[in-house]
């Protein structure tokens, strides 16, 4: 089993960096709950807004809005583990995420590939899952994989449960799995069972992952909803990862950029927990910058790096893992 390096870790040499203090964290926290409970979350879906309406928030169907109130957030985060595993098909590379340490996985999920023999850029074909997995799985300074392009050459509708099977074939390390539908989250719980022996064995060893992203700002997709409900019955961990976008599905400000982002990962554990109490979340960050007179995103930005850094602090104050995009 694998446990990474401390961050922050308190100790006489090195450096940190230091970006709230903990009122600053509270008042973001406050913030957060008020917007919860007085803008709410846009949730396309009516299974979930029942879940919601059962558990005590407050729920207009004709315009699919859910306000959650603050008990029911801060209900979720204490029920949710403050140590989730991610545990590989080889048991040496099992991943340990908790408090502050720190470990490492390859970026996901990109559209197209250079050739290595042409040189040209082209769509990325499910052999490029199948290398990038075993590139990982050679590779000591990566933790664990997460699903490096898409396989443009399978239909649409399946290319996840194609990329999982070459992924599970070419690495044992633990991998972030990838799906887009409650109807593919069934077959990869199902693929994951028969590579575990049976539903007991995925679930006190799952190998398979759920969860997505929320759509920015403050909205759970039809998917991720289905998605989130389905993993967390059968008690698999999930990641919840907002990829909002400061100055353009986001206030421009880090502070109102980081809020909604809050707003989001948070609506979303709540989900988790209200189907199935005690469900491992990641709390999970993409979020970044949109450049307006550039009009694109610079994935590479000294903002970005605050933002990630900003979200670290959040999900220790939660004490919650968190999944963090690099720059």
């Amino acid at each position: 089993m694998i446990r990474g390096n401390r961050a922050r870790y308190r100790q006489l040499a090195g450096c940190g960096l230091n970006l709230f203090t903990r009122d600053e964290l509270d008042q973001i926290h406050y913030a957060t709950l008020e917007v919860l409970e007085e803008t709410g979350l846009f949730v396309d879906n009516a299974e979930a807004r029942e879940i919601y309406y059962s558990h005590g928030c407050r729920v207009d169907n004709a315009k699919k809005i859910v306000r959650i109130p603050p008990y029911v957030v801060e209900e979720a985060i204490r029920s949710a583990p403050p140590k989730v595993v991610c545990y590989g098909r080889d048991p040496k590379y099992d991943l340990v995420l908790e408090g502050n340490r720190v470990a490492f996985i390859n970026f996901a999920v990109g559209i197209k590939m250079r050739d290595l023999e042409t040189g040209e850029v082209r769509e990325s074909t499910k052999q490029d899952v199948a290398e990038t997995a075993l590139l990982c799985d050679a590779l000591s300074s990566v933790d664990a994989y997460d699903q490096a392009v898409i396989p443009r050459d399978v239909p649409a509708m399946v290319a996840n449960l194609h990329a999982a099977e070459v992924v599970f074939d070419n690495t044992t390390k633990p991998v972030f799995t990838e799906a887009e539908s409650g109807l593919e989250m069934r077959a990869l719980i199902r693929m994951g069972e028969v590579i575990a022996g049976g539903a007991e064995q995925l679930r006190r060893r799952p190998i398979i992952w759920g969860g997505g992203c929320p759509v920015s700002p403050l909205q759970l997709s039809d998917e991720l909803c289905e998605l989130l409900i389905e993993a967390a019955r059968a008690g698999l961990p999930c990641l919840v990862l907002s990829q909002a976008l400061t100055g353009a599905s986001a206030p421009v400000t880090l502070a109102g950029g980081l809020i909604v982002h809050n707003c989001e990962v948070l609506g979303g554990i709540v989900l988790t927990e209200l189907v199935r109490k005690g469900t491992p979340v990641v709390y999970g960050s993409s979020t970044g910058m949109f450049d307006l007179s550039c009009v694109n995103v610079p994935m590479g930005s000294p903002e970005l790096a605050l933002m990630s850094a900003a979200v670290a602090y959040m999900s220790q104050y939660y004490n919650l893992p968190s999944f963090v995009a690099g720059t």
